[in-house]
């Protein structure tokens, strides 16, 4: 199978960590590069949160255990890029 290279996800956590701590701890996962987190929604108890990562090998379960150990839920993985690189979008007639 070729390898997952990015995964772009609808996460639910927290107030704490802060989006700084919850990016670094997502980056520090192993098969994870680098990791974007940018605060879509905000209420009193929880931030919805757009987070994209990338990297040699991504995987999906251990993204969803590193959300869930800080207390936060994965909603929706809403993107995946897989192979030897990543492809990315191109507007096309239909867009």
């Amino acid at each position: 199978m070729p390898p997952v290279r990015r995964i772009v996800a609808d996460v639910l956590k927290p107030h704490e960590p802060t989006l700084v701590e919850f990016a670094e701890q997502m980056a520090a996962v192993e098969g994870i590069a680098g990791a974007n987190a940018t605060v879509i929604e905000l209420d009193m108890e929880v931030q919805n949160v757009k987070l994209t990562v990338e990297g040699e090998d991504v995987s999906a379960d251990r993204l969803r255990e590193a959300i869930e150990n800080i207390g936060g839920s994965l909603h929706s993985i809403d993107e995946v890029s897989c192979g030897e690189y990543v492809v990315e979008d191109r507007q096309t007639p239909q867009d």
